[in-house]
């Protein structure tokens, strides 16, 4: 198979979508059925009748900030999720909720979604090449950026998604923004409970957790969970409907230790031991775009972490003391069938497999002294933050690979960082925030083929911020930031000279936003409008190399396009329009476009757009309660985007209706909910450069993934 010359598609030019009913036997509830009990339940209880009592919109705090203050504060873009919208969306990973966030995106390609885009900025895949993500992830203090499908949302109390450079916060693995889940911490009195939830596709989950005193000063935090799916997809090959299987075990244990009350310093520490293991099947590609696929070797997706973090603050007179450490071990194990058939299949005896398998460990240490009482600086009021923060990851590659020998690789990088922030009062109305960031970085690389590289470089960050505060629960900001992501190299020694390195990416970023608290804390309003100006913008890319027999060998690599603008507006609302009945809208415009950039094939890229940014996104939804019910709707929506900067595929847009009806009580609830129950087919991931099938000649066509369809669970939770 020769590589042939990229082809124009439409952005549904592959099959149409077909009736996959036939091949769903677990659905055990249609959605017409669902939606009438939704409208009907909630009508005959007289729900829509407005409670006696005011209310008001609870307050939600940050932590991802030095400082735990509240949202309304944070001058920057940011969308916190509860656990109550975790649980009305049924959902069990993260990537289950990233449509409610307004210009976010994640990518297909894998079992669970690893990398993710904000503001259109952010990975897509990762085979040989290392790399250096875009957008960081951290769960409880610990980093598990590039390394996503750990996220599961066991037992988890918050998640925070700040969008933005975050130079200041958190370095060079938050150039476009941070994810920061949170999980519940210990209670200081006993409670336990216990969740089980089924569903369609063979979706079963069942999980506990147990909290509670140890002494006087010390609480203790057990969860566990297992959840166990079939898949999407069918093997008419192996005739397997579980090839895409999902196995998924989650375990953490918490200990809090606070200081006696009489003791003359007071200190508080939270220690967390986690363990995640995915085991999960990857069977995806099929040369008609249906969901059965044919492969003899189905691939899989499992990833394995390990992680032990403590957090400790100790309080004194004018400053706190805060010291962050944490160790991580994760060993994943990325494969798939590249021939997507069986033997036999090709007549020219094509057949391969690829096997990724890393192990990265990461240790983390962070110190920061952190003001209790603002100085005075020239007569005007500060608040201020210094510190110090080590990051040391060592990353071991093992590629076993039917057209080559075995590769090995060995990377390791070490980051060293000073950081300060200060907040200074201008006025009662006005408020100056400055922040600086220096990081140091050094790297080794070497692999079985010798290829060797010891990049340095020193890199920094900032922000500069401006708030407006003319009444109480009213802001305004206008900022300007500056992020950094490190430079790296290319190792596949068949590249020419000039792509085997690329160097570091900067983003400066110019931000308003507004934040809104109105009609007595019953309608919070958030909006912001950003410019965002990337430069030396490291893009991935590739080149097509026909091998002896034919088939055609990929050749990833990044690269450095010269310049890339992504400008748009966020705005997210939340309306308590009567006592029981909740409104929320979230949105988000996105342009983002290359100014310059010619890519290998000799293209000019000039004003296209960049991939994996879809110029849309939205989430709308309600939630209604009376007496013990509560019943949620919503839609969440995003336009097309295209795959890949290296040919014209593009994604379908989306449109997707989920909802659940609740019966709750104090120790015990019951959950009926649905996502996507219009069934939608709509695309994750897809190719639009290269043939792979013999039928029709290895004819360049496009292939793509498809997303989850209807889901449709029940889940039980009794609390002791």
């Amino acid at each position: 198979m020769q590589a042939t010359a990229l082809p124009i598609y439409s952005p549904h030019s592959y099959a149409p979508r077909r009736d996959l009913s036939a091949n769903q036997p677990h659905r055990f509830l249609s959605p017409t059925r669902l939606l009438c009990a939704l409208i009907a339940i909630p009508a005959a209880l007289g729900i829509g009748t407005p409670w006696v009592n005011a209310a008001a919109l609870e307050e939600v705090i940050v932590i991802a900030d030095f400082r735990n203050i509240n949202e309304a504060d944070v001058a920057t873009s940011i969308s916190v999720i509860s656990a109550d919208a975790i649980s009305a969306r049924g959902a069990q990973h993260f990537e289950e909720m990233a449509a409610r966030i307004p210009n976010f995106n994640l990518s297909g390609g894998t079992g669970r979604a690893r990398f993710f885009q904000i503001r259109g900025i952010g990975e897509r895949s990762q085979f040989v090449e290392p790399i250096n993500p875009s957008v960081g992830l951290l769960i409880d203090n610990v980093d598990f950026s590039g390394v996503g499908s750990v996220a599961t949302l066991m037992d988890v109390e918050q998640i925070e998604v700040l969008r933005g450079p975050q130079g200041t916060r958190y370095g060079a693995n938050a150039l476009a923004g941070l994810i920061n889940i949170t999980t519940r911490d210990p209670e200081p009195d006993f409670g336990a409970s216990i969740r089980a939830t089924v569903g369609d596709y063979g979706h079963s989950t069942l999980g506990f957790t147990g909290t509670g005193p140890l002494t006087d000063n010390t609480s203790f935090r057990l969860a566990a969970e297992k959840h166990q799916s079939d898949g999407y997809y069918n093997n008419s090959f192996l005739n397997r409907d579980d090839v895409n299987q999902r196995n998924e075990t989650s375990l953490r244990g918490k200990l809090k230790m606070v200081s006696d009350p009489s003791a003359d310093t007071s200190w508080e520490t939270v220690f967390t031991l986690a363990n995640t293991d995915i085991d999960n099947g990857y069977d995806a590609f099929t040369f008609d775009n249906s969901r059965t696929t044919q492969s003899d070797q189905p691939g899989h997706d499992r990833q394995n972490s390990t992680s032990i973090a403590s957090d400790t603050t100790w309080y004194g007179a004018g400053l706190d003391l805060q010291i962050i450490a944490a160790l991580g071990r994760t060993d994943s194990e990325y494969a798939f069938d590249e021939d997507w058939s069986f033997d036999g299949f090709h007549p020219d005896g094509y057949s391969s497999f690829d096997n990724y398998a890393r192990q990265r460990d990461t240790s983390s240490l962070e110190a920061r002294l952190i003001s209790n009482e603002p100085l005075q600086i020239v007569g005007l009021k500060t608040d201020w933050v210094v510190g110090i923060y080590g990051l040391q990851t060592d990353e071991a590659l093992q590629r076993t690979y039917t057209f080559d020998s075995d590769f090995s690789s060995d990377f390791d990088f070490t980051n060293l960082a000073l950081f300060t922030q200060l907040d200074t009062a201008l006025s009662s109305l006005w408020n100056w925030s400055t922040g600086l960031r220096v990081e140091r970085r050094t790297a080794n690389y070497s692999d079985s083929r010798g290829v060797q590289f010891d990049p340095n470089e020193t890199l920094w960050g900032g922000r500069m911020a401006l708030q407006y505060t003319p009444q109480t629960r009213h802001m305004y900001y206008l900022s300007l930031s500056r992020g950094y992501k490190a430079g790296g190299f290319n190792t596949d020694g068949s590249l020419d000279a000039d792509l085997r390195e690329f160097s570091s990416e900067s983003l400066l970023e110019l931000e308003l936003g507004a934040k809104l608290n109105l009609a007595d804390d019953r309608l919070t309003l958030r909006g912001a409008i950003f410019v965002d100006q990337r430069r030396d913008q490291q893009v991935n890319s590739s080149i097509l190399r026909p091998r002896p027999d034919g088939s055609t060998e990929f050749i990833e690599y990044l690269g450095n396009a010269a310049e890339g603008t992504n400008q748009g507006i966020e705005l997210e609302g939340q309306w308590l329009a009567l006592d029981n009945l909740t409104l929320f809208a979230n949105a988000g415009l996105l342009r983002a476009r290359f100014d310059r950039f010619t890519n290998e094939a000799g293209v000019d890229l000039a004003g296209r757009d960049q991939a994996q940014a879809p110029r849309y996104t939205y989430s709308l939804g309600a939630q209604l309660t009376q007496g013990h019910w509560q019943t949620d709707l919503s839609v969440d929506g995003k336009d097309d985007f295209f795959f890949s900067d290296r040919h014209e595929l593009r994604s379908t847009t989306q449109t997707l209706l989920n909802a659940n009806i609740s019966y709750v009580r104090q120790d015990w609830q019951l959950r009926l909910w649905g996502r996507n129950l219009t069934n939608r087919d709509y695309t994750i991931r897809g190719f639009g450069s290269f043939g792979n099938n013999p039928a029709n000649g290895y004819t360049t066509e496009p292939y793509v993934q498809f997303g989850e369809p209807r889901m449709i669970g029940f889940s039980a939770e009794y609390t002791l």
